[in-house]
């Protein structure tokens, strides 16, 4: 099959048209949406409580001073500082910041109750002008802070189950408050500067400045939480790669408190660098001291036993050779003494397996080696040589260890009592009052506006993809039905709604209040479509429906009834929906004595049939009281009769109905009529709906003429055009 694809055929496709029509279609919506976004960022940018950003600048020295007696041994090893990364991740230590925390005491919360969205902004435009005063209540409420209220607890002690538990301390007379928990209980009373107890709890207030009856929110926190909070709101970032400069941040409301903490942090990190540093100069001098004796007494014995040997042997020289040898044994044996010393003092620090100790023990390991030659060599002297080297090499060894030791111990004593540490400060905590990092109002305005319009957009494509009721009416015509007119919507037929809702006003009937609004124009095209199709009809009853309520059949009835009695034509407008009818309310009858009290034979036709005084051609019968069986009712002959008779009396009959879908008076009143339209509200029907109504009529025999397409909007997408676009002006 060729030819152009129909709407049907391209509900699964992507019309980028139709996309651009949607939105030019919605455009103020979107507007308006974005704009009321753009209207609450303002306020919220104007509103918010703006959040400052204290800053601090760090140096980590790349090399920590070496340690007296370490110093050959660290290059050696090829030892290294730590690098800037483990520096800040030690600033930000439980150690540092729990420090920190019991310094300020910020276990501690208490903030004063403001009034809900803008009490905030009140209070901090009323401290900002007023500086040092208390606000006076507004609106006579007592219980909020207007500005100005301040409260500083130096102590607060509670039991467990209150940790982390809101509390409200309220301000009395004369420094007075009261400490109450969620349920109002009192907890202690008290007064400023005094400690106060009672049920567990233990309270000091050192300052208290507000009006009395103003509510504070008091939290005590625990200690973990609050460093554990405060750990993840510093930040420490190095400023370039091995470069040894951390910036330092943290935001906060109250920019005084930002800057005492990360003032703190830092002077709180570089005391304790130097306290460590200063502990390894402490521990290695502890460590040196506790071998001098030792040293000392292994001197006393060489020296002894060099001079014993002496006077048994008498006097004894030493040869050249023999001489060389001890100087290089005694070389060699006092590296190795110092070795074994340092190795004794790695041994508290590293494990064997750390790379350090494994160095010094191979250092210790190569000058073995060299001595057991020396050994060798001096095992070829003559006995008497032997000894003596021996002996003199021990006191010698002996004496260049204990004098090393000695200068070792004040070098470390000196080192202990200067030492500095390996981190400064180059910038202290400093906050700038006139640039708060949040918010930003540039970001937040554009940022309002971006989500608004978003919003927007997601409204209008979600509504437009729930929302599948017939915007073309090709495909009505593809369901079998040919569409007799397209009725724009009226502005006008709203205001006369409107109006009549109100209780102004007692018709509302369109083509006589705006004779030239398009829709009524429509409805003309409609009357000259149907003087044609009557031609072939059994007779001259037209019904109207509609497959569900609220599609406006009522509407098109009462107004097409009127045009064509406007064109010398009796017509008799009959309100055949004896459950819901309001066809009385347009054409502003009563509907008391009507179709039902006509079909029961409680009054006859002209007691029912009422003229309409604006159009001396047009009468009415309304739909009468609401019967308890309207569809046995509208089978009865009388019914038959009643029709057959005023056909005869009229040019036209027109009967509006009940939905199809909803009810079988349709189907009966069909069976009468010569005439049936099908009324499809634009955006409302769905495809489905419209071809399940057209199916209810043929399983009753009923033909359908048509369908008359109604209340349809102008859509940039759409497939219909008005007819008579720029033809009259809404006279309303």
């Amino acid at each position: 099959m060729t030819g152009t694809l129909t709407p049907l055929q391209r509900d699964n496709e992507i019309d980028l048209g139709e996309l651009l029509g949607t939105l030019r279609d919605h455009k103020w919506f979107i507007v308006r949406i974005t704009a009321l976004f753009v209207v609450i960022g303002i306020v919220y940018a104007i509103a918010a409580t703006p959040v400052y950003q204290a800053t601090s600048t760090a140096q980590v020295e790349q090399k920590v001073p070496d340690l007296p007696g370490l110093s050959a041994l660290s290059q050696t090893l090829g030892a290294s500082d730590p690098e800037a990364s483990t520096q800040s991740a030690l600033i930000t230590s439980r150690m540092v910041v729990g420090a920190v925390v019991d310094k300020l005491k910020l276990t501690i919360e208490s903030s004063p109750e403001r009034f809900p969205v803008f009490g905030n902004f009140i209070a901090r435009y009323y401290a900002a002008h007023h500086r040092g005063q208390v606000a006076a209540p507004w609106f006579g409420m007592p219980g909020y802070d207007w500005g100005g209220a301040k409260l500083d607890i130096f102590q607060l002690d509670v039991p467990d189950s209150l940790l982390d538990k809101p509390l409200t301390l309220i301000a009395g007379e004369h420094g007075g408050y009261v400490l109450v928990d969620r349920n109002d209980d009192v907890l202690v009373s008290g007064k400023v500067g005094q400690s106060a107890s009672g049920r567990g709890v233990t309270i000091q207030v050192a300052a208290l400045a507000a009006n009395p009856g103003t509510h504070f929110r008091v939290f005590r926190h625990r200690r973990l939480t609050v460093t554990n909070r405060l750990r993840k709101a510093i930040k420490v970032n190095e400023q370039a790669k091995d470069s040894g400069i951390l910036d330092m941040s943290y935001a906060n409301t109250d920019p005084v408190l930002a800057a005492n903490v990360l003032g703190q942090v830092g002077e709180l990190y570089v005391r304790q660098d130097v306290e460590r540093n200063s502990a390894e100069a402490a521990n290695s001098l502890q460590f040196v001291r506790e071998q001098l004796p030792k040293v000392r007494r292994q001197l006393e014995q060489a020296t002894s036993a060099l001079n014993a040997y002496q006077l048994k042997a008498g006097s004894v020289d030493i040869s050249m050779q023999t001489q060389s040898l001890l100087n290089q044994s005694v070389a060699i044996q006092t590296n190795l003494q110092q070795l074994r010393l340092q190795q004794a003092d790695m041994q508290r620090q590293y494990t064997p397996a750390h790379p350090a100790y494994k160095a010094l023990m191979q250092q210790i390991g190569q000058l073995e080696a060299k001595k057991a030659a020396i050994d060798k060599q001096v095992g070829n002297l003559p006995n008497t040589q032997q000894e003596l080297l021996k002996l003199t090499r021990d006191v010698q060894v002996n004496n260049d260890t204990y004098t090393g030791l000695l200068n070792q111990a004040q070098q470390l004593d000196i080192a202990r009592a200067g030492t500095v540490g390996n981190v400064r400060i180059i910038d202290k905590s400093a906050v700038d009052l006139t640039q708060p990092i949040w918010p930003k109002k540039t970001i937040v305005v554009l940022g309002s506006a971006f989500l608004g319009g978003f919003v927007a957009l997601l409204c209008v494509f979600v509504r437009q993809a729930l929302n599948r009721g017939i915007e073309d009416p090709a495909v009505i015509e593809n369901l079998g039905l040919p569409v007799y007119a397209s009725i724009p919507i009226s502005l006008r037929e709203r205001a006369l709604h409107d109006k009549h809702v109100r209780g102004h006003g007692k018709q509302r009937l369109l083509v006589m209040d705006a004779p030239a609004d398009m829709a009524t124009e429509a409805l003309r095209s409609l009357r000259t479509s149907l003087h044609f199709a009557r031609l072939e009809a059994k007779n001259n009853v037209l019904m109207i429906t509609g497959s569900s309520p609220d599609v406006g059949k009522t509407f098109v009835s009462a107004n097409l009834a009127t045009l064509v009695a406007q064109g010398n034509q009796r017509v008799l407008l009959i309100d055949g929906d004896m459950r819901m009818g309001t066809l009385h309310k347009i054409v502003g009858r009563p509907a008391e004595a009507g179709l039902s009290e006509l079909i029961s034979g409680q009054v006859d036709l002209d007691a029912a049939a009422h003229p309409i005084a604006s159009s001396r051609n047009l009468y009415f019968i309304g739909r009468g009281k609401i019967p308890p069986n309207p569809a046995e009712l509208l089978m009865n002959a009388r019914f038959s009769t009643l029709l057959d008779h005023v056909r005869k009396l009229f040019d036209l009959v027109i009967i509006d109905t009940p939905p199809i879908l909803a009810v079988t008076d349709a189907a009966i009143i069909g069976h009468q009529a010569g005439t049936a339209l099908l009324v499809v509200r634009f955006g409302l029907n769905q495809a489905r709906e419209i071809a399940l109504a057209r199916q209810r009529f043929e399983q009753n025999n009923i033909p359908l003429k048509g369908a008359i397409f109604n209340a349809v909007e102008k859509r940039s997408s759409g497939y219909y055009s008005y007819a008579y676009y720029g033809v009259g002006k809404d006279t309303g």
